[in-house]
């Protein structure tokens, strides 16, 4: 693997950071660069003529979706990934036990997008959900309040899912927004905001720029600015992509507890959430729901992954008809 450093700085805030690349040496020039300190060294670095010191960095994370990686089987790990469902079954044949856990309370869905609600693709800008997907996370939305948690830019993935009675968290949980209509599970009748980043946005801009101009030359790759977060995706290597947040105390954990707080179930008892996600981000909700006691995590995955989930789904298709059992039975329940 080959580092490229960057230095960006925020005058307003004095907030300079610094973002450590992680490429494949096939990207680049015969050239090695030198060796870069470990991860999270802060020390002086230039960019042009202006020197930085660093005060502040980024957190940077590659989401790791195991759908990406493709595994020859061999009798071992066909035991290991038997273990791993014995600990983690499938939420499709665990069904009626999930239910059953729900009866008496108000089940509220969480689900992340890539890899959840559509496919992992090769471009960012094309992962589209299919019209059945849609139609099933429309109709879960009918029963249960329903929140779309994401690294995406918020905008971004309304424009993908294209409902409007959702909660959207983007960025990460950094930026998040309700329905603008009443609904008969929220409170009041105006619209969530709730931006717990704000301050770091001309930051995230500068690195956005900063990082088009480092990667331009770089064959596949892509860099998408998520307003609170910037991701650089690198097809047909690895190490898929590089998330870039700014080192504020919130990840979808967070953003899974405000949302609950939000609906006013903070400290309920009368509550299920149920969380589904693919990737590493993920975590950080499915831990918060086991240290809760409360509500159920799904993770998304085809192979044996370590994780905070109870239960698991192979891929999106299986993730609709969850979706459209959980649906079935709501409306079998109330006749």
């Amino acid at each position: 693997m080959t580092n490229q450093n960057v230095v960006a700085s925020d005058a307003k805030s004095g907030i300079d950071i610094r973002i450590r690349v992680i490429l494949p040496k096939s990207l680049f020039s015969s050239a090695e660069p030198k060796p870069l300190p470990a991860p999270r060294l802060a020390k002086k670095i230039e960019t042009g003529t202006a020197a930085a010191k660093t005060n502040a960095w980024v957190d940077s994370m590659r989401d790791s979706s195991p759908t990406r990686v493709k595994s020859t089987a061999s009798l071992s790990e066909t035991e290991e990934k038997n273990s791993w469902i014995m600990n983690h079954p499938s939420a499709l044949s665990m069904f009626e036990q999930i239910v059953n856990a729900s009866k008496g309370k108000q089940i509220v869905m969480f689900l992340d997008y890539d890899g959840t609600l559509s496919p992992i693709v090769e471009d960012p800008d094309r992962a589209f959900m299919t019209n059945e997907m849609r139609e099933a996370v429309r109709d879960v939305a009918r029963y249960f309040p329903t929140a779309i948690v994401t690294g995406r830019c918020r905008d971004k993935i309304y424009s993908f899912v294209k409902l409007a009675g959702l909660y959207y968290a983007g960025s990460h949980g950094m930026d998040i927004k309700g329905p603008s209509k009443s609904r008969k599970y929220k409170k009041g009748h105006q619209a969530l905001l709730f931006q717990p980043a704000s301050k770091f946005l001309p930051m995230i801009d500068e690195v956005y720029k900063v990082l088009i101009e480092k990667t331009k030359s770089i064959s596949g790759a892509k860099v998408e600015n998520n307003k609170f977060c910037v991701s650089v995706h690198f097809r047909c290597v690895e190490e898929k992509v590089l998330e870039i947040r700014p080192t504020i105390k919130w990840d979808k954990g967070k953003a899974l507890e405000f949302l609950l707080e939000s609906l006013g179930y903070a400290n309920s008892n009368d509550v299920l959430p149920v969380y589904i996600g693919d990737d590493r981000t993920d975590e950080d909700a499915f831990k918060v729901l086991r240290n809760r006691g409360q509500g159920l995590g799904i993770l998304v995955s085809k192979f044996p992954k370590e994780t905070n989930a109870s239960y698991s789904l192979q891929e999106p298709t299986e993730v609709k008809d969850f979706l459209r059992r959980l649906v079935e039975w709501k409306r079998f329940s109330i006749g």
